[in-house]
């Protein structure tokens, strides 16, 4: 059992949230905590229920490896898969709107 990918999936999520609380993206947005928390929620759901289809039709499968918990939250889903999802849907939100943001401040200066 090794926590190296579990590791490195909670650091770039903590390195997210630095970048998120700093220039006030998706969580740091006053006003906008609970959407947020929807629109998370729901990719994440979105995605767990894309893995469960696949997993029930056979084309996903867990590989063994050295970096994984070994941890299992159902047959072939493991505890990082449901923190790489965390990340992604997160990851997603704040590129998005630090996107938007940055088209905004464009449109300022033209």
């Amino acid at each position: 059992m090794s926590l190296v990918y579990l590791g490195a999936l909670l650091a770039g999520i903590a390195c997210m949230a630095l970048l998120d609380a700093r220039y006030r993206l998706v969580f740091g947005a006053p006003g906008r905590r609970v959407r947020a928390v929807v629109v998370l929620v729901a990719g994440l759901v979105f995605f767990l229920a894309w893995d469960a289809a696949g997993i029930a039709l056979g084309i996903f499968h867990r590989g063994e490896n050295a970096v994984s918990t070994g941890i299992l939250l159902a047959p072939e889903l493991p505890l990082e898969e449901l923190v790489f999802l965390g990340f992604l849907c997160y990851l997603t939100l704040v590129l998005y709107t630090g996107a938007l943001r940055l088209l905004a401040a464009r449109r300022v200066r033209q």
